[in-house]
């Protein structure tokens, strides 16, 4: 491939590094990772509400890895509750698995931008053979990938199977008892989705530019070493 197309290729990897890097930095200070609706069961069981009447006790929840907010809904009108991960939630979620979505939050961004300028190095510069080459570039690209898998399997079973939805609307709650309506993943946590698919494609890119993977080896050097073995 031409010199020139190869730096086109690299700007552009270059550039959606950078893209992703700012995509998640932007994602860990919102609230748009999971929305959803909480009912309150107590309320709806003194009242035995059903149909149209059961929509006077669902509420709004939504939060992200620092902060959220619910509307609590038990007949008498919507309350709105804002609330902290740090430190009024520590002894109601799984902490472990909230920090570690959290590192590994960080480290994306520092590959993606890690990434993003070995890639520009890579365009304008004269690489290395080592971390500035394309075994650095596959690795940047590989790490910061896998990042981003960790962090949406890590957070889904913190929502889904440690019910951090409910958790959240069940804190500072003696009397009433809420259950979580529905929930889905909102754009924050599909930010993240998208950067690991990106950082996919990069990988894509530097193999589309004509360079090997790190660990593959052409026929042409095994044929070499195979005559030199027979020669000793």
């Amino acid at each position: 491939m031409p010199a020139q197309q190869k730096k086109l290729i690299f700007c552009a990897a270059g550039v959606l590094s950078f893209a992703c890097a700012l995509g998640t930095a932007a994602a860990i200070g919102t609230q748009l990772w999971v929305r959803g609706t909480i009912l309150c069961t107590t309320g709806a069981l003194l009242v035995n509400a059903t149909g149209p009447e059961l929509h006077k006790f669902i509420g709004e929840i939504q939060y992200g890895l620092f902060s959220g907010q619910r509307v609590r809904q038990c007949g008498l009108g919507g309350r709105p509750f804002q609330f902290s991960f740090f430190p009024d939630l520590l002894k109601v979620i799984p902490a472990s698995i909230h920090v570690s979505v959290i590192l590994f939050c960080t480290v994306l961004i520092v590959f993606a931008l890690v990434g993003a300028g070995f890639f520009m190095f890579n365009a304008f510069g004269s690489p290395y053979e080592t971390l500035h080459g394309p075994v650095g570039l596959y690795l940047w690209s590989f790490i910061a990938c896998s990042c981003g898998c960790l962090i949406m399997i890590l957070f889904s079973s913190e929502v889904k199977i440690h019910h951090l939805s409910e958790k959240i609307a069940n804190f500072k709650e003696g009397t009433f008892t809420f259950k979580t309506h529905s929930e889905q993943f909102a754009n924050s946590f599909w930010t993240i989705l998208v950067c690991s698919l990106v950082h996919f494609l990069n990988a894509l890119l530097i193999r589309f530019a004509g360079f090997e993977f790190p660990f593959s080896k052409s026929k042409d050097s095994e044929t070499i070493t195979g005559a030199a073995d027979l020669m000793y």
